[in-house]
């Protein structure tokens, strides 16, 4: 019997597998409860479900399917773990933590095939989906790593950014969504959770049709099709065009703003000819958006691209600002460990290969 993660299911989804296998209703809101207010880590814990739902549910499932591999902790309180799950694969996850409060950033695929020419996430091709249970299970983790500090802190906020597609993995993505939103568990509200995608537009409008609520963050880092696709291949099948007509679908439809991420490349894209270029693109919805700007991260494997001068960051901003778009320049964290995304897991990946 292959046995999978209990936190893969939503609550309708563990209520039916209940009701099927002979058991009350009620067994559904004990065994929640237990899971993501109590946060056992063995069914045994569970002590009003009589021994036949426990012995049932240690047949067909695991709590835990992730061990911690590293852990890297930043001055500023942001630590990424590497996680390795069942079959060996190891994942990116990491909490940072703001004024606001603790959000946690997911990773969604193990590697990543979208192919962004400045991306440490996409060194390595991806070999497969993450369940939806695997990703529940990286808040899970954090979430018990904090409790273990013992100072009630909780994961309040989520970003899917980490390693992989989200949308490319569109289904286990959005059952995970239903898990930590559900008001009886983790009761993480819609409005503190962003999806960030580099642009599936046809994905685009399936999110929009969930009605959800969940924020929507869209990785564009050029304003023009020759541009983009010259360090995103994902535009050559998606052009700039097709993925603003997805986005118009979705503010007309949720009436939500967008987060537009935009990672300054020293020489390639930060110039004010590029920012003059993106107020353009976005001045018939420049008032239901907001440009994040973010400094790149260097990657050893990627040493064509560079960090932005400051001045030309200020400059790029100014523009946008001049020109009534509304935008911010990303406050970092982690960046005394292995900041960008996906790097981490690659370094640790080498490692092995050369012992």
């Amino acid at each position: 019997m292959n046995k999978e993660s209990i936190y893969g299911l939503t609550f309708d989804q563990l209520t039916a597998w209940l009701l099927e296998h002979g058991h009350k209703k009620f067994r559904a809101s004990q065994v929640w409860e237990w899971l993501y207010r109590k946060r056992v880590t063995d069914f045994s814990e569970m002590t009003d479900v009589n021994k036949e739902c426990i012995q049932l549910l240690k047949d067909n499932f695991f709590i835990q399917t992730l061990t911690e591999h590293v852990k890297q902790e930043s001055a500023d309180g942001t630590i990424k773990f590497l996680f390795k799950l069942q079959d060996g694969n190891l994942i990116e996850t990491v909490m940072m933590r703001h004024k606001y409060g603790i959000s946690v950033c997911v990773t969604t695929q193990v590697g990543c095939n979208i192919g962004c020419s400045f991306c440490a996430s996409g060194l390595l091709a991806k070999s497969r989906d993450l369940s939806s249970g695997e990703i529940v299970e990286q808040i899970m983790n954090v979430q018990l790593h904090l409790d273990k500090l013992e100072q009630e802190d909780i994961v309040s906020h989520v970003v899917v950014m980490g390693i992989g597609e989200p949308f490319d993995n569109f289904e286990n993505m959005i059952d995970f969504l239903k898990v930590i939103m559900d008001h009886k568990g983790l009761a993480i509200a819609a409005r503190r959770i962003t999806v960030s995608t580099s642009g599936l537009a046809n994905k685009i409008y399936e999110f929009t049709d969930t009605q959800l609520q969940v924020n929507l963050a869209i990785s564009l880092h050029a304003p023009n099709n020759e541009l983009r696709t010259r360090i995103m291949k994902i535009n050559r099948g998606i052009p700039i065009e097709k993925l603003m007509k997805s986005l118009d679908y979705y503010l007309e439809k949720t009436n939500r703003r967008i987060t537009i991420e935009y990672i300054l490349l020293k020489d390639v894209n930060d110039h004010k000819e590029e920012a003059e270029q993106l107020a353009n693109l976005l001045d018939d919805k420049k008032h239901r958006l907001y440009v994040n700007l973010i400094p790149y991260n260097p990657v050893d494997e990627h040493s064509q691209y560079q960090r932005s001068e400051k001045e030309s960051v200020l400059s790029f901003y100014d523009t946008l600002k001049k020109r009534g778009v509304n935008c911010k320049i990303r406050q970092e964290h982690g960046t005394d460990i292995d900041a960008a995304c996906g790097q981490l897991r690659s370094k640790q990946i080498k490692k092995a290969e050369v012992q």
